[in-house]
């Protein structure tokens, strides 16, 4: 004879974020409170700009800049998103070039999405090149 019992509930699962201080949001913003220059992991060999940030919510956190050259200086206004740089211990966040006060990259061809960058020549209907029948 099968005895019924009660099932036990599950607690809620502590799941680690990469993201933590996000909190599940895709971006947040913040405000710059010191740029300065790190150095990565054992086998590489760089100067990373790095920024620490104070997210809207109270939290500090460093953040990577992605790209050459930058224009961030303490007090601008910065768009955080989740996924640091590999080679830098601690830096879980990375900045969105071309939102508020970080400016997108210079003269870049390629991969322009991730360094906010326009696309300056654009095919329009009607304009394409016509082939020659020979």
């Amino acid at each position: 004879m099968l005895i019924p019992c009660k099932k036990k509930k599950k607690g809620n699962l502590n799941i680690k974020l990469r993201a933590s201080m996000l909190l599940l949001n895709p971006q947040k913003k913040g405000t710059v409170v010191r740029v300065r220059i790190l150095t990565p992991k054992k086998p590489n060999s760089a100067k990373r700009p790095v920024a620490k940030v104070m997210l809207v919510n109270k939290f500090r956190l460093t953040s990577h800049i992605p790209g050459i050259g930058h224009n961030l200086k303490k007090h601008s206004s910065v768009l955080i998103r989740g996924g640091g740089a590999r080679d830098l211990p601690g830096v879980n966040y990375t900045c969105i070039r071309g939102v508020y006060d970080l400016a997108p990259v210079q003269d870049r061809r390629n991969r322009r999405s991730i360094y906010g960058i326009q696309n300056e020549q654009r095919v329009k209907k009607g304009k394409r090149k016509k082939i020659k029948n020979n």
